[in-house]
Formats: C-alpha cells, sequence, structure tokens
C-alpha cells in the first residue's frame, strides 16, 4: 500500500480544532496519539490497520506489547506509547473528582479562613466551589487587591464554577483592618453574584467577610431574604 496525499482539510487535528473532539472517528484519534505513520504507512492508514487488527476497543484495550509490535509499522516505541495512552484512559475513566471538605455551617467554614486569612495585609477574595452535597469540589484564590478593596468581577467567578462543574459557591474575602462589617461595596457586589448565580442556575450560598478573630455571614445577616 503505498503513502496517500491527506487532504489538509480532513487531517484529525485540523477537524479537531474546527468540529471538536467528538467528532472524530475512533481512527482519527488514534492517529492523533500515534502523531507520525510509518516508511509504508500514513498515519491514517497505519490507525486502520491497527483498527482492523483489534476490531474493538476492548481488544486493543486489552492487547500485549507483543500483539502490538506484530504489526507493520509499529514498533517498540509506539507500541510503548499505546499501552501507556491506554493506561492513562482507564485511570482517568476510573478517576472521582476530588473533595476537599464539606461545608455544614458557615460558622465552621469561618474558623478556618479566619485562621488561614488572619496575616493577610491585602484583601484576598476566595472562592469554594461546591457540588450538590455541598462538598468542595475546588477553591481558589480569585483576586488580591489593595488594603482597601478587591478587584472582582462576577465573570471570572463563574467561569471557574463552570469549568469545574459545580452547583453552588461560597464567597469569602477579608477585611485587612479587622473589622468584618460589610461595606456598601461588598454588598453591591454579592448582590450581582446572586442575580448572575440565579442566570446562570449556580446558588451563591454565603459570602462571608473575614476580620480578626470575628467575621460576618452575609446570609445569616439576612441579606439572602
Amino acid at each position: 500500500m503505498e503513502k496517500s496525499k491527506i487532504p489538509l482539510s480532513s487531517l484529525p487535528r485540523e477537524r479537531l480544532l474546527e468540529y471538536g473532539v467528538q467528532a472524530l472517528s475512533n481512527q482519527e484519534l488514534l492517529a492523533i496519539l500515534l502523531r507520525t505513520g510509518s516508511k509504508k504507512y500514513s498515519v491514517m492508514e497505519l490507525s486502520a490497520i491497527i483498527l482492523t487488527t483489534f476490531p474493538s476497543l476492548y481488544e486493543l484495550k486489552n492487547a500485549s506489547l507483543t500483539e502490538l509490535q506484530k504489526i507493520s509499522g509499529v514498533g517498540q516505541i509506539k507500541s510503548i506509547e499505546l499501552k501507556a495512552m491506554i493506561e492513562l484512559g482507564c485511570r482517568i475513566q476510573r478517576a472521582n473528582q476530588p473533595k476537599y471538605g464539606k461545608v455544614v455551617t458557615s460558622f465552621d467554614l469561618a474558623q478556618q479562613l479566619m485562621s488561614e486569612m488572619k496575616d493577610f495585609t491585602q484583601e484576598h477574595l476566595i472562592c469554594l466551589y461546591l457540588n450538590t452535597k455541598n462538598e468542595i469540589i475546588f477553591r481558589k484564590t480569585l483576586f488580591v487587591g489593595s488594603v482597601n478593596q478587591a478587584v472582582a468581577h462576577p465573570r471570572e467567578i463563574f467561569r471557574e464554577a463552570v469549568r469545574c462543574s459545580a452547583a453552588r459557591i461560597i464567597c469569602s474575602h477579608n477585611h485587612p483592618s479587622g473589622d468584618p462589617t460589610p461595606s456598601e461595596n461588598d454588598r453591591q457586589f454579592t448582590k450581582r453574584l446572586k442575580q448572575c448565580g440565579e442566570m446562570m442556575g449556580i446558588e451563591i450560598l454565603d459570602h462571608l467577610v473575614i476580620g480578626n478573630e470575628k467575621y460576618v455571614s452575609l446570609r445569616e445577616e439576612g441579606f439572602w431574604n
């Protein structure tokens, strides 16, 4: 079989960029992973031969290094890369989303945050992203501001929520002055967050303002009513 020329418009990488990964066939996905063909076969042809040798993905998953190397054009390096790719795929399939504790009450969470943020000399906005069981699946310090205010935008907060498929968000920021009394800016910012959350179907569970051994929960203060 002579190495055939494949139009640029049909190359797997270009198709992935244009149509998305789910639009690609098994042959195209395998070709991307193989990267190159052999002296005799193009990468698409080599991918087709591998998938013909192992007609189902289950058979390919269980193929040994020796069986892979029997295929013309698949040497030791490619067979090792294939086995590593298959094993990584299996581990990804078995992987669970990591959890970083469960939020039971705002009080308990505030105790932890007061310990973490007590020595901050600038305002830090920390967002905790929760699943439907109130388990923390991700947390991130999104903004560090001046000693007077943290410049934040809901867009950045909800971008992370969408990325990790969060159902709820708890925001927290510190007042370096030590006085956790929410400012008018804090209240307006919280109001914007709530409105964005309602539109996106992601609940803002609370906004905690952390001071020196004191905190204010805007939910507990009645701001959610």
